[in-house]
């Protein structure tokens, strides 16, 4: 019988975070489990760094950004010494399973405790968006209407300088949020890890629109394509037209959640309480498919490792311009 439970936020935060937290803790508190949080995540938890947590400490978290728990990327964690230990820990607390709160490293780690036979549920939380099994992950609505509200504000000083505009937008591996802010703020152009990139490509493509006379171009691009400061400089030379770039960089990670990521990360805390009490399953990651709760083995989730590209919807904004 499940009476505690640990819960921890691990990788990049991501608004929606503290929402989740608070859902588990009040739905398992409502089912007479206690349940113990690990600050900075897994590192935390080879500290044996722990909170209790209960309806009171988390009871004004709904509203704020980032994670109140503290989030690290602790990469030694790999080593099975520290797995060990961190099962050791949990145990000697009483603790019979483990919420984890994050993106692909953070389900990398859990799959290691599962495998040493302790029970893990992984809730995606990164604003890239790029975890398989899930529609949306918690936080990335958030940071599209953050990195859509800054391009606005860029196209605003383009359009009066004449501007080329370069906005790079944090995606890792996956062009999620590049390809729904481009789309949202009427770029005029997007560069995306799913397509090939060719800069030479890129410049006919801006030749041909300062060719109508447009006041101004602002391109999308996912971060670690290139270099966007030297892409600027290339792009300037070659047209003669004024190129700026604009890192949005952490601004996209912060910020009270949207009401889409309190709703979501509610849920995912909520189903993931029910899948402990009811279904009793483990080792498992929560998603959301057609606005339906559901979960996946995490062993499968990450050979996967790859989220699908959404291609129609990357043609259809090549059609808007």
């Amino acid at each position: 019988m499940i009476n505690k439970i640990g819960i921890l936020t691990s990788g990049g935060d991501s608004p929606g975070m503290n929402a989740a937290i608070r859902s588990i803790v009040r739905t398992a508190v409502n089912n007479n489990i206690k349940v113990v949080g690990f600050l900075e995540g897994y590192l935390g938890l080879c500290k044996n760094n722990t909170i209790e947590l209960n309806k009171k400490n988390v009871s004004n978290l709904i509203n704020k950004g980032g994670t109140f728990l503290g989030s690290t990327r602790y990469l030694k964690f790999h080593n099975k010494n520290k797995q060990k230990l961190a099962i050791h820990n949990m145990k000697k607390k009483g603790i019979k399973a483990l919420i984890v709160i994050g993106g692909n490293g953070t389900y990398l780690g859990a799959n290691s405790l599962k495998k040493m036979k302790f029970p893990c549920i992984c809730i995606p939380g990164t604003i890239d968006n790029d975890v398989v099994g899930t529609d949306y992950s918690i936080g990335y609505y958030t940071a599209l209407e953050t990195v859509v509200q800054s391009i606005d504000k860029i196209r605003d000083t383009s359009s009066s300088h004449k501007r080329i505009s370069i906005v790079e937008i944090m995606g890792r591996n996956c062009g999620d949020l590049t390809l729904y802010s481009a789309i949202a703020g009427g770029c005029e152009l997007i560069v995306i890890p799913e397509i090939k990139y060719k800069k030479q490509k890129l410049l006919k493509k801006i030749k041909r629109i300062i060719k109508k006379e447009k006041k101004h171009i602002v391109i999308a691009i996912t971060e670690h394509i290139c270099n966007t400061k030297k892409l600027a400089k290339y792009i300037e030379n070659k047209t003669n037209r004024e190129t700026r770039t604009t890192v949005l960089g952490h601004v996209q990670r912060g910020g009270s959640p949207v009401s889409y990521d309190r709703i979501l990360a509610s849920r995912m805390g909520f189903y993931s309480i029910n899948n402990l009490l009811k279904k009793n399953i483990f080792g498992v990651c929560i998603g959301i498919k057609k606005n339906k709760i559901i979960h996946h083995n995490i062993k499968y989730m990450l050979k996967k490792r790859k989220k699908k590209f959404k291609k129609k919807l990357f043609y259809m904004s090549k059609k808007l311009y």
